[in-house]
């Protein structure tokens, strides 16, 4: 989870069974974005982000062919966690 991503939800994933891994829980809080997309990868993670610069940097990532495990963006004005209980 990227840094700006509201706790409310990490918990709502959480509650949902998702195993997920806030940056501020990774200590990663200060990392600039492409280094925390690479730490991502690292840990064979995807990154969620409400982010657009994000977005465009995973775009131009996929155009230089350079590796990384995912990116999952989620826009700020909207969007519902869906699942069973």
């Amino acid at each position: 989870m990227d840094v700006h991503i509201p706790q409310a939800i990490t918990e709502q994933l959480r509650r949902r069974g998702v195993d997920v891994l806030s940056a501020i829980e990774d200590g990663a809080t200060e990392l600039p974005d492409d280094e925390l997309l690479e730490r991502a990868t690292a840990l064979g993670r995807v990154l969620f982000t409400q982010d657009i610069g994000f977005r465009a940097m995973a775009h131009n990532w996929q155009h230089q062919e350079k590796k990384f495990a995912g990116l999952i963006f989620g826009h700020q004005l909207g969007g519902t966690i869906l699942g069973r209980i």
